[in-house]
């Protein structure tokens, strides 16, 4: 596993995808874990297009010291160093017959404990109790997402689509796209491996069409101290 070229990959393209990370076992363990969840509660949103689970790695923490084997921490270190720490958790499982689709964006948010009016913060959301908000671009750009694959994921079950690059060109609106110039990639992802992102990078997802799950583990990690009025809404240290 060659990280300093999936370093580059990630900093000149914006995303990489890293095979192998996780065993079939491995997999299961986290499922099984998932399963024995009491799925009513307020951060869990159902539908028949979509399950999801907020502040995932707090609602069954059973699964950090699975989600976080060697291999996965070995890449965290070396790739963007010692110092990041979780801000972010959710659980994806888009079913065999979903129509859910999402369109071309950023992640132009991270999940804090409260509103606060600070300079450059802004503007705010509040949704299931959760509050998000737009920061200064600096933080964005600092941040990096993990989803890790708990299937085979391709054009046919809603694997990300991508716009290389353009998570160099700061907020991108997706009705400026120039499709004369830009090109969309498809990001297919084995079961058991991961793909490593940059916020900005500009994303989408298609419905699935060959009644096959995709079910993703989203992880977004930060090095970036807040303003002390704000907190991160989840915070997880790698070496604790």
């Amino acid at each position: 596993m060659d990280l300093a070229a999936r370093e580059r990959e990630i900093q000149q393209v914006g995303f990489s995808i890293i095979e192998e990370i996780f065993t079939n076992q491995e997999i299961e363990a986290i499922l099984a874990a998932i399963n024995k969840t009491d799925s009513t509660k307020e951060t869990f949103r159902k539908s028949e297009d979509l399950f999801a689970i907020r502040q995932f790695l707090k609602e069954i923490p059973d699964t950090i010291d699975l989600i976080f084997n060697d291999k996965l921490k070995k890449i965290i270190r070396k790739v963007f160093g010692k110092d990041y720490f979780l801000v972010k958790s959710i659980y994806f499982d888009k079913p065999e017959t979903s129509n859910w689709f999402v369109s071309y964006h950023q992640d132009l948010t991270i999940s804090v404990n409260q509103k606060a009016e600070i300079p450059g913060f802004g503007p705010y959301t509040n949704k299931h109790n959760q509050f998000a908000v737009q920061p200064p671009l600096d933080i964005l750009e600092n941040n990096f997402t993990i989803r890790i694959h708990l299937d085979e994921t391709n054009e046919q079950n809603g694997a990300l689509k991508v716009i290389s690059n353009s998570h160099c060109k700061g907020i991108y609106r997706p009705e400026n796209i120039d499709w004369n110039i830009e090109k969309e990639l498809s990001c297919n992802v084995a079961r058991g491996s991961v793909m490593i992102m940059k916020p900005l990078l500009l994303h989408s997802s298609g419905r699935t069409t060959n009644n096959q799950k995709r079910r993703v583990i989203h992880l977004e990690f930060s090095n970036q101290i807040l303003p002390k009025e704000l907190q991160w809404a989840e915070y997880l240290d790698l070496d604790s």
